[in-house]
């Protein structure tokens, strides 16, 4: 009786200790703390660094010249450097017409031509020595004419104290002062009567359409006749020659062969290309 009184309570003893023991109270809420809170960037740069749509591009502006004024001066008098390009280029596109029109190239070109034909040399000197020569002389000889040209017309210009029409008008007057030394007054009236115009008052009224091509016919007129000079002494060389080779039944010889070396020995002696370039010079003062 008393054993199994013993083993009740054993038994029972077990089973206390076996059981699972209860979840322990959760304690009361207490206050809750707020952890400090971190500095931050600035809003404006919060919303600079939002990323945004991108902006349509912008049309290119247009092109724009100016050909009347320059913008650095407030009066805007002087010309534009696009127009001063422009008119440069205008210029050396038409240099070898008013070159061989305008000048004394064509009159000296010509005459050494002349005088390289009555040698009997076809082509020594070659014809860019000629050209070459000549185009020198032209230089020398209109060099006052340019100077003049550049003081009353461009360089006012340029600097804006005259406008184009009275630059112009300025600039060209000696060059009309240059051509009207030499061209005559026939070639003029000619001219005048073929364009159908009213007799000019002075010469000052005289075109240049006009004045030029009197120029030319009259430069023309001029080299011949210092060609024919030229002829002259050189024909008599041939003409002697000729009449000494018949005398001696030499036909079969040519005479030019023969009368060449004479005329190039003349020529030497007398200091002929002096006497030409001297002449020629001489025409224009």
């Amino acid at each position: 009786m008393r054993r199994a009184i013993l083993l009740l309570f054993a038994s029972v003893g077990l089973a206390l200790v076996l059981l699972p023991q209860p979840a322990s109270a959760a304690p009361a809420p207490g206050p809750v703390e707020v952890a400090p809170a971190v500095a931050g960037p600035p809003l404006h740069e919060l919303a600079l660094s939002v990323p945004r749509a991108p902006k349509p591009p912008t049309p290119p502006a247009k092109p724009s010249i100016n050909l009347n004024i320059d913008n650095t001066r407030p009066d805007g008098s002087k010309p534009a450097t696009s127009l001063v390009i422009m008119l440069g280029l205008t210029v050396l596109s038409v240099a070898p017409a008013l070159l061989l029109l305008c000048t004394s190239f064509t009159k000296i070109f010509m005459v050494l031509g002349i005088t390289r034909n009555a040698l009997g040399l076809n082509s020594m000197p070659p014809n860019q020595v000629l050209a070459g020569l000549a185009l020198f002389l032209t230089l020398f000889i209109m060099g006052p004419t340019v100077s003049a040209m550049n003081q009353q017309g461009v360089q006012p210009y340029l600097k804006g104290d005259k406008t184009q029409t009275q630059a112009f008008h300025d600039g060209v007057a000696p060059l009309r002062d240059f051509m009207w030394k030499t061209t005559r007054t026939d070639e003029v009236a000619l001219l005048i009567k073929l364009s159908g115009q009213k007799p000019p008052k002075n010469k000052d009224d005289v075109e240049l359409t006009t004045l030029i091509p009197a120029f030319v016919l009259s430069e023309l007129r001029a080299a011949f006749i210092i060609g024919f000079v030229i002829f002259i002494p050189f024909l008599l060389i041939d003409m002697v020659v000729a009449a000494s080779l018949m005398s001696l039944g030499m036909m079969m010889l040519p005479p030019v062969t023969v009368s060449m070396p004479f005329k190039l020995l003349l020529f030497v002696i007398v200091n002929g290309w002096g006497l030409i370039l001297t002449a020629l010079v001489a025409s224009y003062r």
